[in-house]
C-alpha cells in the first residue's frame, strides 16, 4: 500500500486548506440535498399551493396525506401497478445481474483457461460503451423476436452488468485465497460446494456492492423501457411518472403536478432505504477493490 509523503500530508491538515475543502464539501452537500429537500416539501402542497408559496418552504395547508391517497389511487391505482413492475424488473434483473456477475467474475478470477485475456479486454470494453448507445439495437433485435412490450425486453437486458463482472473480478482475487480453494479441493469438495460454502462469504461484500449498483441502475433505468414498452400497465416508475408529468403540461389536460411530485418522493424512498442498511457493505466492498494490499 503506497503511503502519503509527509509534505503532502502536511498540505492536506494545512488549516487554510482544510477550509477550502470544508467549504466545497458543505456546497456539495447543499447540491445535492436542496433538491430532495425541496421534494418533501412540495409534496405537502396543494396543487393550488405549488404556485402560491415559496419552493423551500411549506404552505399554508398541510396536504401530504391527501397526496399520498391521490396518487395511489389516481387511475384505479395504476401508480402501485408501476410500482409492482419496477419491483419485478429489479428482483428479476437486478437480482440476475448480480449473480451472474458473481459467477463469472469469480471464474475469471481465480481459473486459469485459454483467452481469458481477450474476455478481460472484451469486459473492459463493454464497461466504456453507454447503456444508451445499445438501446436502439437492442430494441430491433427485440422487435424481431417478438418481445418488445413484454417484461422480458427489459429484463433481459438488464441481466448483463459489465462493470459488475469487473468489480467482482477485481475482488475475488484479493478476498479469495487460492490456498483456501486448493485446500477445499484437497479435502474433497466439489467446484460448487467450494463457492457456495466458502467463497460466497468471503465475496458477500463485493455482491453487495454489485447489488447495489445493479439495483440503482434498474430502479432509475427510464430510456430503454421507454422504447420497448408501449402499454402503460408495463411501465415502470420512471416512464409512468414521466408520462403523469407529461400530462400534467399538457393543453387542456387535469393539472396533476402534485400527484407527480408525490410520486416522486414515494419513487426514491426505496433507494435511500437500500442505502442506508446497505451502506457498511458497499463502503467495504469499494475499499476492497480500490486497495492493493
Amino acid at each position: 500500500m503506497t503511503t502519503p509523503r509527509p509534505g503532502r500530508v502536511a498540505d492536506l491538515l494545512n488549516p487554510r486548506n482544510s477550509k477550502v475543502l470544508l467549504a466545497v464539501m458543505v456546497l456539495y452537500a447543499l447540491y445535492t440535498l436542496v433538491p430532495l429537500v425541496w421534494l418533501v416539501i412540495n409534496a405537502t402542497k396543494t396543487q393550488a399551493g405549488l404556485f402560491s408559496s415559496f419552493g423551500l418552504w411549506f404552505a399554508d395547508d398541510f396536504a401530504l396525506w391527501d397526496n399520498l391517497s391521490q396518487t395511489l389511487t389516481y387511475r384505479d391505482g395504476i401508480f402501485l401497478r408501476w410500482l409492482g413492475n419496477t419491483l419485478l424488473y429489479v428482483v428479476v434483473g437486478a437480482g440476475g445481474a448480480t449473480l451472474l456477475a458473481t459467477l463469472a467474475g469469480y471464474g475469471l478470477a481465480k481459473y486459469r483457461f485459454p483467452g481469458r485475456r481477450a474476455v478481460f479486454a472484451i469486459v473492459l470494453g463493454a464497461v466504456a460503451v453507454p447503456g444508451t448507445a445499445l438501446a436502439v439495437p437492442t430494441f430491433l433485435l427485440f422487435s424481431e423476436l417478438g418481445l418488445t412490450n413484454t417484461p422480458w425486453s427489459v429484463i433481459i437486458p438488464s441481466l448483463i452488468s459489465p462493470f459488475g463482472l469487473y468489480l467482482i473480478w477485481v475482488y475475488a482475487s484479493d478476498a479469495v485465497p487460492t490456498e483456501l480453494l486448493e485446500a477445499a479441493r484437497v479435502d474433497g469438495a466439489s467446484e460448487f460446494r467450494t463457492f457456495f460454502t466458502i467463497s460466497i462469504r468471503l465475496l458477500a461484500p463485493g455482491v453487495v456492492t454489485v447489488l447495489l449498483f445493479t439495483v440503482v441502475a434498474t430502479w432509475n433505468n427510464y430510456f430503454l423501457p421507454l422504447i420497448m414498452l408501449s402499454d402503460p400497465d408495463w411501465y415502470p416508475l420512471t416512464v409512468g411518472l414521466n408520462q403523469w408529468a407529461a400530462q400534467a403540461i399538457g393543453a387542456g389536460s387535469q393539472p396533476i403536478y402534485n400527484l407527480v411530485i408525490t410520486g416522486s418522493l414515494l419513487t426514491i424512498i426505496p433507494i435511500v432505504v437500500a442505502f442506508l442498511l446497505l451502506q457498511r457493505f458497499w463502503q467495504s466492498g469499494l475499499n476492497a477493490g480500490s486497495v492493493k494490499q
